[in-house]
Protein backbone atom coordinates (compact mmCIF):
# COMPACT_ATOMS: atom_id res chain seq x y z
CA UNK A 1 0.00 0.00 0.00
CA UNK A 2 1.28 3.02 -1.40
CA UNK A 3 1.79 5.91 1.89
CA UNK A 4 0.60 9.39 0.86
CA UNK A 5 2.49 12.46 2.68
CA UNK A 6 0.89 14.56 4.95
CA UNK A 7 3.04 17.46 4.21
CA UNK A 8 4.72 18.51 0.87
CA UNK A 9 8.17 18.02 2.45
CA UNK A 10 7.36 14.93 4.84
CA UNK A 11 10.35 11.96 4.00
CA UNK A 12 9.11 8.86 4.04
CA UNK A 13 11.33 5.79 5.29
CA UNK A 14 11.66 2.36 4.88
CA UNK A 15 13.59 1.00 8.20
CA UNK A 16 14.67 -2.28 7.85
CA UNK A 17 16.50 -4.43 10.44
CA UNK A 18 18.27 -7.95 9.34
CA UNK A 19 18.41 -10.67 12.00
CA UNK A 20 17.68 -14.34 11.89
CA UNK A 21 16.99 -14.07 15.69
CA UNK A 22 15.10 -10.76 15.17
CA UNK A 23 12.91 -11.97 12.26
CA UNK A 24 11.87 -15.05 14.57
CA UNK A 25 11.09 -12.94 17.76
CA UNK A 26 14.52 -14.76 19.81
CA UNK A 27 15.34 -10.83 20.39
CA UNK A 28 14.29 -7.75 20.79
CA UNK A 29 15.85 -5.35 17.74
CA UNK A 30 17.11 -2.52 18.62
CA UNK A 31 18.27 -1.32 15.18
CA UNK A 32 15.03 0.03 14.28
CA UNK A 33 14.07 2.07 17.17
CA UNK A 34 17.82 3.37 17.04
CA UNK A 35 17.28 5.11 13.99
CA UNK A 36 14.00 6.00 14.65
CA UNK A 37 14.99 8.09 17.81
CA UNK A 38 18.08 9.61 15.36
CA UNK A 39 15.63 10.93 12.56
CA UNK A 40 13.34 12.62 14.56
CA UNK A 41 15.78 14.37 16.44
CA UNK A 42 17.84 15.36 13.13
CA UNK A 43 15.02 15.86 10.12
CA UNK A 44 12.80 19.00 10.61
CA UNK A 45 9.64 17.88 9.06
CA UNK A 46 8.27 14.62 11.27
CA UNK A 47 8.82 11.55 8.52
CA UNK A 48 6.91 8.82 8.12
CA UNK A 49 8.18 5.66 8.78
CA UNK A 50 7.32 1.73 7.42
CA UNK A 51 9.47 -1.12 9.32
CA UNK A 52 10.54 -4.42 8.62
CA UNK A 53 12.12 -6.77 10.24
CA UNK A 54 13.40 -9.96 7.76
CA UNK A 55 15.75 -13.15 8.20
CA UNK A 56 19.45 -13.16 6.74
CA UNK A 57 17.93 -14.16 3.39
CA UNK A 58 19.43 -12.88 -0.02
CA UNK A 59 15.81 -13.14 -1.63
CA UNK A 60 13.82 -11.65 1.59
CA UNK A 61 15.47 -8.69 1.43
CA UNK A 62 15.79 -7.94 -1.80
CA UNK A 63 12.05 -8.46 -1.71
CA UNK A 64 11.43 -6.30 1.45
CA UNK A 65 13.69 -3.42 -0.44
CA UNK A 66 11.68 -3.82 -3.57
CA UNK A 67 8.45 -3.39 -1.60
CA UNK A 68 9.53 -0.35 0.56
CA UNK A 69 10.53 1.43 -2.93
CA UNK A 70 7.90 0.38 -5.33
CA UNK A 71 4.42 -0.18 -3.48
CA UNK A 72 5.05 1.93 -0.49
CA UNK A 73 6.74 4.64 -2.23
CA UNK A 74 10.04 5.37 0.59
CA UNK A 75 12.07 8.53 -0.30
CA UNK A 76 14.90 7.01 1.68
CA UNK A 77 15.46 2.72 2.99
CA UNK A 78 17.72 2.37 5.63
CA UNK A 79 18.81 -1.49 6.53
CA UNK A 80 20.92 -2.65 9.82
CA UNK A 81 22.56 -5.21 10.05
CA UNK A 82 24.07 -8.19 7.75
CA UNK A 83 27.02 -5.99 6.39
CA UNK A 84 29.90 -8.38 7.66
CA UNK A 85 32.16 -11.16 6.09
CA UNK A 86 30.24 -13.95 8.07
CA UNK A 87 28.42 -16.57 5.52
CA UNK A 88 25.17 -14.97 6.67
CA UNK A 89 25.98 -11.72 5.99
CA UNK A 90 24.56 -11.01 2.84
CA UNK A 91 22.37 -8.01 2.89
CA UNK A 92 25.05 -5.74 0.51
CA UNK A 93 24.65 -8.52 -2.14
CA UNK A 94 20.47 -8.23 -1.77
CA UNK A 95 20.83 -4.60 -1.84
CA UNK A 96 23.08 -3.94 -4.88
CA UNK A 97 20.49 -7.16 -6.55
CA UNK A 98 17.82 -4.17 -6.61
CA UNK A 99 19.80 -1.14 -7.40
CA UNK A 100 19.99 0.60 -10.84
CA UNK A 101 22.86 2.67 -9.65
CA UNK A 102 25.60 2.21 -6.52
CA UNK A 103 26.72 5.33 -4.70
CA UNK A 104 30.01 4.22 -3.41
CA UNK A 105 30.76 7.19 -1.69
CA UNK A 106 28.09 7.00 1.45
CA UNK A 107 29.73 2.98 2.12
CA UNK A 108 33.44 4.64 2.16
CA UNK A 109 32.73 7.55 4.27
CA UNK A 110 30.67 5.51 6.68
CA UNK A 111 33.94 3.43 6.71
CA UNK A 112 36.27 6.33 7.91
CA UNK A 113 33.89 7.21 10.59
CA UNK A 114 34.26 3.54 12.23
CA UNK A 115 37.75 3.03 11.76
CA UNK A 116 37.93 6.01 14.36
CA UNK A 117 36.87 3.76 16.77
CA UNK A 118 37.50 0.06 16.02
CA UNK A 119 39.89 -1.22 13.57
CA UNK A 120 37.49 -4.11 12.70
CA UNK A 121 35.75 -1.48 10.75
CA UNK A 122 37.73 -2.98 7.85
CA UNK A 123 35.70 -6.03 8.06
CA UNK A 124 32.62 -3.42 7.13
CA UNK A 125 30.88 -4.05 3.64
CA UNK A 126 28.39 -1.61 3.99
CA UNK A 127 27.07 0.06 0.59
CA UNK A 128 24.36 2.47 -0.99
CA UNK A 129 22.44 2.30 -4.05
CA UNK A 130 19.67 4.69 -6.00
CA UNK A 131 16.63 2.02 -6.83
CA UNK A 132 14.75 4.19 -10.04
CA UNK A 133 11.26 2.72 -11.23
CA UNK A 134 9.60 4.75 -14.38
CA UNK A 135 7.75 7.13 -11.77
CA UNK A 136 9.78 7.26 -8.25
CA UNK A 137 13.21 6.90 -7.09
CA UNK A 138 14.96 6.07 -3.05
CA UNK A 139 18.00 5.78 -1.51
CA UNK A 140 18.51 3.15 0.16
CA UNK A 141 21.68 2.54 2.40
CA UNK A 142 22.96 -0.14 4.54
CA UNK A 143 24.18 0.70 8.64
CA UNK A 144 25.73 -1.01 11.17
CA UNK A 145 24.00 -3.47 13.46
CA UNK A 146 24.72 -1.55 16.64
CA UNK A 147 22.95 1.48 17.80
CA UNK A 148 26.05 3.36 18.59
CA UNK A 149 27.66 2.73 15.58
CA UNK A 150 24.26 3.49 13.80
CA UNK A 151 24.56 7.24 15.72
CA UNK A 152 28.31 7.67 14.94
CA UNK A 153 27.98 6.52 11.34
CA UNK A 154 24.89 9.47 10.21
CA UNK A 155 25.91 12.29 12.78
CA UNK A 156 29.25 11.46 12.25
CA UNK A 157 32.60 12.90 14.89
CA UNK A 158 32.27 16.07 16.77
CA UNK A 159 34.87 18.22 18.77
CA UNK A 160 34.23 18.96 22.47
CA UNK A 161 32.87 22.72 20.88
CA UNK A 162 30.54 20.78 18.49
CA UNK A 163 32.19 21.36 15.53
CA UNK A 164 32.22 18.87 12.62
CA UNK A 165 35.44 16.84 12.91
CA UNK A 166 34.06 13.86 10.31
CA UNK A 167 31.02 14.44 8.84
CA UNK A 168 28.30 12.02 9.32
CA UNK A 169 26.74 10.09 5.72
CA UNK A 170 23.24 11.51 6.82
CA UNK A 171 24.53 15.62 5.88
CA UNK A 172 24.60 14.37 1.81
CA UNK A 173 21.21 12.67 1.99
CA UNK A 174 19.01 15.62 1.79
CA UNK A 175 20.59 16.74 -1.43
CA UNK A 176 20.65 13.40 -2.83
CA UNK A 177 17.18 12.79 -2.24
CA UNK A 178 16.28 15.99 -3.88
CA UNK A 179 18.28 14.89 -7.24
CA UNK A 180 16.24 11.76 -7.28
CA UNK A 181 12.92 13.97 -7.51
CA UNK A 182 12.08 13.01 -3.47
CA UNK A 183 10.81 16.16 -0.91
CA UNK A 184 12.73 19.07 0.14
CA UNK A 185 14.33 17.60 3.79
CA UNK A 186 15.72 20.22 6.38
CA UNK A 187 18.16 19.31 9.33
CA UNK A 188 18.37 20.23 12.75
CA UNK A 189 21.78 21.68 12.32
CA UNK A 190 22.77 21.12 16.05
CA UNK A 191 22.32 17.31 15.18
CA UNK A 192 23.49 17.07 11.76
CA UNK A 193 24.05 20.03 9.18
CA UNK A 194 22.64 18.88 5.44
CA UNK A 195 25.11 20.14 2.56
CA UNK A 196 23.66 21.37 -0.29
CA UNK A 197 25.43 24.19 -2.76
CA UNK A 198 23.62 27.54 -2.55
CA UNK A 199 22.14 26.82 -5.75
CA UNK A 200 20.10 24.05 -4.41
CA UNK A 201 19.16 25.93 -1.57
CA UNK A 202 15.50 27.03 -0.92
CA UNK A 203 14.90 30.56 0.43
CA UNK A 204 13.21 31.40 3.48
CA UNK A 205 9.92 32.56 3.23
CA UNK A 206 9.04 36.07 4.55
Amino acid sequence: MRLHRQHPDQLIVGLVSISDRAATGQYEDQGIPALKDWLDKAVVQPSQYVTRLVADEPQAISNALIELVDEVGCDLVLTTGGTGPARRDVTPEATLAVATKEMPGFGEQMRQISLRFVPTAILSRQVAVIRETDSHAALIINLPGQPKAIAETLEGLKDEAGQSIVPGIFAAVPYCIDLIGGPYIETHEHVVKAFRPKSARRQPTA
